[in-house]
């Protein structure tokens, strides 16, 4: 290391500075090389259910859960039952759902809606099982 800063002190001293600079100006290319950002492989999942790599925790498909809703009304058609409309109310967040037969609200699927009631097909984890979430009692004035 120390002989090539004394090689390099007696150049410069010989004079020969200016050609070392030229030497380096005209061997110095600009940068050519074209800016490759980083390339990543992307998978998109499009199997049934929810899609595997997605966190659970970071995934809105979880919420809301059965015991967050509320059954607040049902509108019930006798004549024809898949007309019939449920209310339902989060009460974690206040947001409502407006459901009907067949709807999905995260992993809760509407199955059925009779006059008092909404019967709800629950899937977790490759299983389903059925829930049924009733209207509050009302009391009756004498």
């Amino acid at each position: 290391m120390r002989a090539l800063s004394l090689a390099l002190g007696a150049l410069l001293a010989a004079g020969g500075g200016r050609g070392l600079l030229a030497a380096q100006a005209t061997t110095a290319k600009p940068d050519s090389t074209p800016n490759t950002g980083l390339v990543r492989e992307v998978f998109v999942y499009e199997g049934g259910g929810r899609d595997p790599f997605v966190s659970l925790l970071r995934s809105g498909d979880v919420r809301p859960l059965l015991n967050d809703l509320k059954l607040v009304t049902v509108v019930y058609d006798g004549v024809y039952p898949a007309r019939s409309v449920a209310v339902l109310h989060d009460i974690t967040n206040g947001k409502r759902y407006r459901v009907k037969t067949g709807e999905v609200v995260g992993r809760l699927r509407v199955t059925q809606i009779r006059p008092r009631e909404v019967v709800f097909t629950v899937q977790e984890f490759g299983y389903e099982r059925q829930e049924t979430l009733s209207l509050a009692k009302q009391e009756v004035r004498p």
